[in-house]
Parts: structure tokens; sequence; C-alpha cells
């Protein structure tokens, strides 16, 4: 039974992921839930009381899935440069993600306060992987730096999710101005 709940709900997830990356959080209904995992749709809410939850839930799965792939290339990183340079890139290579769209759409929206603290806690994770190689650049402010470091990166992710320029150019230009923006 209790894997049978696990089964459902990770395909309650799934169908949102799917939704809230085709059409964003208006696209995010118990409803279209219900379709699409070929639940009733009293069923979905004996999972989630509300899109809030789900929101949340997404963020609890997805974002340490994400940390944990920036962190690994960061690790394999030498330098403080090239540890910065793997944490733009690795984030900004991470876009494509069907994942990723689902939380960019997510962060478009309307959320409750959970749901917002469960992503800034989030991107509060990542601000804080990047600051040991900040600290070994000497940067007196690390997390100030990190977080504007992260406005870098938040910017080339926006720029990605437009299609107006090639991914691999606003990569490029991304990378460039966080070793430039880092070394001071």
């Amino acid at each position: 039974m209790a894997e049978h709940r696990t089964m459902q709900r990770d395909a309650l997830l799934d169908a949102a992921r799917s939704l809230l990356s085709e059409g964003g959080t208006e696209a995010l209904t118990f409803p279209a839930l219900a379709e699409r995992t070929g639940l009733a749709r009293s069923s979905v809410y004996e999972y989630f009381r509300s899109r809030a939850a789900v929101v949340e839930e997404l963020c609890a799965v997805d974002f340490p899935v994400w940390a944990a792939e920036v962190e690994s290339a960061m690790a394999e990183a030498e330098t403080p440069e090239a540890k910065i340079e793997a944490y733009v890139r690795r984030q900004l290579a991470l876009v494509g993600d069907r994942r990723h769209r689902a939380v960019v759409a997510i962060s478009a929206g309307e959320l409750d306060a959970a749901a917002r603290e469960k992503i800034r806690a989030a991107h509060g994770g990542l601000i804080a992987m990047v600051g040991d190689a900040l600290v070994a650049l000497g940067h007196e402010e690390p997390r100030l730096v990190a977080m504007m470091l992260q406005g870098v990166v938040d910017s080339a992710v926006r720029r990605i999710e437009l299609g107006v320029e090639e991914p691999e150019r606003v990569t490029a230009v991304a990378v460039g101005m966080a070793l430039r923006g880092v070394r001071g």
C-alpha cells in the first residue's frame, strides 16, 4: 500500500512538472493533474491539499537534486575560479531540464508564503556553495558577492528561457561576467 501511494505521488509530481513547464502556473490544476495521472480529482486531494502543497513538494524533491549536480560540478574543479565557472555553467545547463522549467513557471506565479520560503531556502543553499571559492579569492563579503553572482545566473536563466540568444552564448557571457566580477 505504501509503495502504491509513493508511486501515485511521484506520478502526480511528474504530471505537475509537465503541466508547469508546458503552461505555467495556470496549467497546474487538480483536474489537470487528475487527467494526466488517471486518478479521480478527489484522489488528488488525498495527496496534496492545494496547488501550493504541490509546489512545496516539487521544491523539496527537485532542488536538492539540482544542488547536488551543481555541488558535484564544483567539486571536480580545482581552482576557485574554476569552481565559480562550474557553479555558473552547471546551473545554466539545467535550464533545459523539465524540472527547472517547472520551477521557473512556479517562481513566476502567485505562491503562498510557505512555498516562497522553500524556494528562497533552496536558493540560499546554492549561494552558500560558492562561498568557499569567494573566500579563497579574498572577498571580505563572500555572501553578498555570492548573492550578486546568483543574480548574474538568474538573469542568464531568464535570457535562455526567452530563447532570443543561443544558450551557449548566454552561458559564455555569464561566465565571463562572473569571473571578471568575482576577481574584484
